[in-house]
């Protein structure tokens, strides 16, 4: 049999139902222990229930969702043992997504992973300019944030092994929300420092992929994940 074209798979509403919610989970717009209801999602997305009911399932599979009634679920919410572990499976998967992007990326995805650090960099050049704590500060410090969330979804797709992509994908979820939340505090604090020590890390886990150095990629990147989760923990569980 020769070769068959491939077929380009059609975004359903069920698909981005389910990337709105995870999306709402990521971003803490659906808070973690929320009850919410398939109806209640249906009428905020403004589709039918079906299609949220077929996401709901896949979050449940992603375990960012717990189901509690036949038509309601919750956001699911984990106590500090399981988050740990959660951390210690990113910190491993992520120095080896470095470690294969090293490895296996292309010049457009190097380029690509550049551009965003040089967006990033242009944005912690005009926080100098305001007034730290200000609302500004606060806009310029979600956006460099959203650029490295970027830049390490393109390090995962330069990897090129679709299993460590979607385990990945997963772990991503867990926590999100809390990550920023745990660095704006930490900038409007005396550990304003070691924020800008950890952004600049990614520059130099960046220069190890360009030269294809996997070792020294992997090893950045489990120091980086380590101290960025090790802060965001601590964080959550103070007090």
């Amino acid at each position: 049999m020769g070769q068959l074209p491939q077929l380009m798979a059609p975004v359903t509403l069920g698909d981005q139902a389910y990337s709105a919610i995870r999306e709402g989970i990521i971003s803490g717009s659906l808070k973690r222990g929320e009850k919410v209801t398939e109806r209640g999602l249906a009428e905020s997305l403004d589709i039918s229930a079906t299609p949220v009911r077929e996401a709901l399932r896949r979050l449940e599979q992603d375990r960012l969702v717990e189901r509690v009634g036949p038509r309601s679920v919750r956001i699911a919410k984990f106590d500090e043992g399981e988050l740990r572990e959660f951390t210690m499976i990113e910190d491993s998967l992520r120095a080896l997504s470095a470690r294969l992007a090293a490895q296996k990326s292309t010049a457009a995805q190097r380029q690509a992973m550049r551009e965003l650090l040089d967006r990033a960099d242009e944005l912690l050049s005009q926080t100098d300019g305001v007034s730290a704590g200000s609302q500004r500060e606060r806009e310029l410090v979600v956006e460099i944030l959203d650029c490295m969330r970027q830049f390490h979804a393109a390090i995962d797709q330069a990897s090129g092994n679709s299993t460590l992509i979607q385990m990945l994908h997963m772990v991503d979820a867990f926590g999100t929300d809390e990550r920023r939340d745990s660095v704006l505090n930490e900038v409007n604090s005396d550990r304003r420092g070691i924020v800008r020590e950890r952004y600049r890390q990614h520059r130099a886990i960046y220069d190890a992929i360009a030269a294809e150095d996997g070792e020294r990629a992997e090893q950045l990147m489990r120091v980086h994940s380590r101290t960025s989760n090790a802060s965001r923990l601590a964080a959550h569980f103070s007090g």
